[in-house]
């Protein structure tokens, strides 16, 4: 009995033996998928930033203290909206008092336009009237005396004197108006008339600098930027705001350079972003690129696509998801792509003859993201090898898995 009992343990090793050698000699389980006909759908999936079509980046003119903002972002507004003002008090201040220089200078070249201030002017009229009139009289008297003298009349010497009276009164004419004439000189109207163009330019500034502390939208859109605050202190150039029309915006899609051949203009596409899940845009591929460039590690073509976003949730300086369709095959032989291989350089699959893998070269035309479009090479319903956990080859048999 006690000789039994041993056997026992004895019998179960070689039973164990037995069923791991029989697993070792059975052939491996390899899962397939059939050959099949559908309607291939060839997406080229990558990402891109969206950007307004139209926009316009709104700039300070002017130095200034911001003393008012008159929208938020995402305000839709007119062309000539007011984005915001800028303390405009010192430029009121500067314009007041250059229009009262302009005033005052106005006034001193009406004066000399004038020729002079009139009461000096009327004094030297007055006394060239009262020479005038003595040198008239002084005339008479000469011509008297020259009469007289040829009569034997009068002397000589009064005739000489009174002579003399007649030029000292025409000198003093000539002085008088030569004295009226330099009230107002050429370079004293020339400067006259450059403080009046100095001072009128002066208030064009400060007209301009008041002008320019009320900020204008230049068009009609959204704010979909905003960049300052009341209190801010901005300088010339400093951004304000952004502006664009967004119920239709751009995205430029990056595709990878090996790519480019497949993308045509007019080619469905779809926009995905991921802080809106299930919500979807749809539009078309407007512009190929003209030159690649580098992006991280990639080499890239900047696709311009036109998409429709009526609902302007798609927001400027967005990274999107995008999905460009390049084909549609119907009716088309497709396997899944894991099942393609490559041997001696050629692209194939395992097929299923009987219990043996065959490998079969295959020419392939279109894909999705999962299947491939095989073109030769396969028959519908052929059964083509998954990926296993141990290598496949050519000839080998094997025992069928289930299919997914």
């Amino acid at each position: 009995m006690k000789r039994l009992l041993w056997l026992v343990p004895l019998m179960a090793i070689v039973a164990l033996v037995y069923w791991v050698e029989r697993r070792r000699s059975a052939p491996p389980i390899v899962q397939f998928a059939e050959a099949r006909r559908e309607r291939l759908v060839s997406l080229l999936m990558t990402n891109g930033k969206v950007e307004p079509v139209e926009w316009s980046a709104v700039r300070a003119g002017r130095e200034g203290l911001v003393s008012r903002v008159a929208v938020s972002k995402g305000d839709s507004i007119a062309a000539g909206a007011v984005l915001a003002e800028l303390d405009a008090a010192e430029a009121r201040t500067e314009m007041a008092a250059a229009e009262a220089r302009v005033a005052e200078a106005r006034a001193q070249l009406e004066i000399l336009l004038a020729g002079g201030r009139s009461r000096e002017i009327a004094e030297i009229n007055g006394l060239i009237e009262r020479a005038r009139v003595d040198l008239d009289a002084a005339r008479k008297e000469l011509a008297a005396l020259s009469r007289l003298v040829e009569k034997k009349a009068a002397t000589a010497h009064s005739r000489d004197q009174a002579a003399e009276r007649v030029r000292q009164v025409s000198t003093e004419i000539r002085t008088l108006e030569q004295r009226r004439d330099s009230l107002v000189s050429p370079p004293d109207r020339s400067a006259a008339e450059a403080r009046v163009r100095e001072n009128e330019n002066s208030v064009q500034l400060s007209r301009r600098r008041i002008e320019l502390s009320v900020i204008h939208a230049p068009m009609a859109g959204d704010v979909y930027q905003l960049d300052v605050r009341q209190g801010a202190y901005v300088r010339p150039g400093d951004p304000i705001a952004h502006i664009g029309r967004l119920d239709r915006v751009k995205v430029f899609v990056y595709v990878d350079e090996p790519e480019l051949g497949n993308v045509r203009k007019g080619l469905p596409v779809t926009i995905t972003w991921e802080a809106m899940p299930g919500k979807r845009w749809s539009g078309v591929v407007d512009r190929l690129p003209t030159h690649i460039v580098p992006l991280g590690s990639r080499q890239v073509g900047e696709v311009t696509c036109l998409i429709g976003n009526p609902d302007r949730a798609l927001l400027p300086a967005t990274n999107v998801n995008a999905e460009i369709r390049l084909h549609v095959v119907e009716n088309a032989l497709t396997i899944p792509k894991e099942t393609l291989r490559r041997e001696n350089n050629e692209a194939g699959v395992f097929v299923l003859e009987g219990s043996r893998l065959v490998f079969r070269k295959l020419l392939l035309g279109a894909s999705s993201i999962t299947r491939m479009e095989v073109l030769e090479g396969l028959r519908e319903r052929d059964l083509v090898a998954l990926p296993a956990d141990f290598p496949l080859s050519d000839g080998l048999v094997v025992k069928t898995g289930s299919a997914p």
